[in-house]
């Protein structure tokens, strides 16, 4: 860990002296479930996520964050030490935003922000989350980022010095050690999902599929969501889906389209089916996608833009929006992915040792801002 020191806040022996109740914003994210010690109890408590009314999907059971709501805050502020936000925010008017700083601070709750995005892969435009975070940053009592590179970015636009802690596991303990599936040829995977707006995808596709096609033992598949290739679907993109059919069809690429996969789908997907995935984006700034590659060993090629290359080890291209794409570059990492050594997988006991150092970090921190 870097950043700031925990002051007067050692790490504790023998387990926690007394419980700290959090409003995590949500709590049942995968990031924020895995911040508890997998191992002893470290004395946090998460309130679960009051559920929206009505709630739109079980796959997003906290989304819209009722925790965002200054009223929740003014009514449930006697249940909870500290209030920590995540994810979720997108959506919601600065001016709430302030509201909600403001009934925080009227009630004594004191705010830790963990700054995740620093461009919003959601947002095509990123003025709205700038103007999120510049309430947010300023307000909260504590800052985390995952990376080194972007707390020197808070640093530089804020003058703020987050604490830096990795990026817990994604994949659950008991899987992260199961063995690849072997296969005589290799796969490079890109996944359109349902094409966020940090996603251009046409230069990456066409680039990788003419490097792919003139290696030995080596295949592209390309996965979208359904919504992308059916007309009637909410992520329709005509000229894309005419692209992907015609190219399946002539051998360019195995083309799956499909819905949302489950937890389980994505990791035997990382793990089995493919061997390299190819991260199609334009700007963002980490990535859980990344950090379920690492656990499960899949060769990761990122695009310059944000922190991938600071969050864990991988192969880059240049894709940013100020300079843009660069084909050679990716002609490059896909040849090198290809070609190189499969990674060294964390293994279940490194990750462990990681996320109890990560929770125990996590509750000094409380500690140190409750005080």
């Amino acid at each position: 860990m870097s950043g700031p020191t925990l002051d007067g806040c050692p790490a504790r022996a023998g387990g926690p002296t007394d419980v700290l109740t959090v409003a995590s914003v949500p709590s049942g994210h995968v990031y924020v479930r895995h911040l508890s010690d997998p191992l002893a109890d470290d004395g946090v408590r998460r309130l679960p996520d009051p559920r929206p009314c009505p709630a739109p999907s079980d796959q997003s059971v906290w989304w819209p964050p009722v925790m965002l709501d200054p009223g929740w805050v003014a009514d449930n502020h006697r249940s909870f030490d500290v209030f920590h936000v995540h994810f979720g925010f997108d959506a919601q008017p600065v001016d709430d935003l302030r509201a909600l700083v403001q009934t925080l601070r009227r009630f004594g709750k004191p705010l830790v922000y963990t700054v995740h995005d620093l461009r919003n892969p959601h947002h095509v435009h990123r003025d709205a989350h700038d103007r999120h975070l510049d309430v947010l940053v300023p307000a909260a009592d504590a800052l985390v980022t995952l990376t080194a590179g972007a707390a020197a970015e808070i640093a530089r636009r804020w003058g703020r010095e987050p604490f830096v802690l990795p990026h817990p596991h994604v994949v659950d303990l008991p899987s992260i050690d199961a063995p690849r599936a072997a296969r005589a040829e290799t796969v490079v995977g890109i996944h359109l999902k349902s094409l966020r707006a940090n996603m251009d995808p046409m230069p990456v596709l066409e680039t990788a599929a003419a490097v792919i096609n003139s290696l030995d033992g080596v295949v592209l598949r390309v996965d979208v969501h359904t919504d992308v290739m059916d007309p009637a679907g909410d992520r329709h993109d005509p000229a894309l889906a005419q692209w992907l059919t015609r190219a399946h069809r002539r051998g360019l690429l195995r083309l799956e389209v499909h819905d949302f996969f489950s937890d389980d789908e994505l990791w035997t997907y990382l793990r089995d089916r493919i061997d390299v995935s190819i991260l199609p984006y334009r700007f963002g700034t980490h990535s859980g996608w990344l950090e379920a590659c690492h656990d499960l060993g899949t060769v990761v090629v990122a695009p310059s833009c944000g922190y991938f290359r600071d969050q864990r080890p991988c192969l880059t291209y240049r894709n940013d929006e100020r300079d843009g794409f660069d084909p050679v570059s990716l002609t490059g990492a896909i040849v090198g992915a290809c070609g190189g050594q499969p990674p060294q997988r964390p293994g279940r006991d490194r990750r462990t040792a990681e996320r109890v150092a990560v929770a125990a970090a996590h509750r000094r921190i409380y500690d140190q801002v409750r005080g």
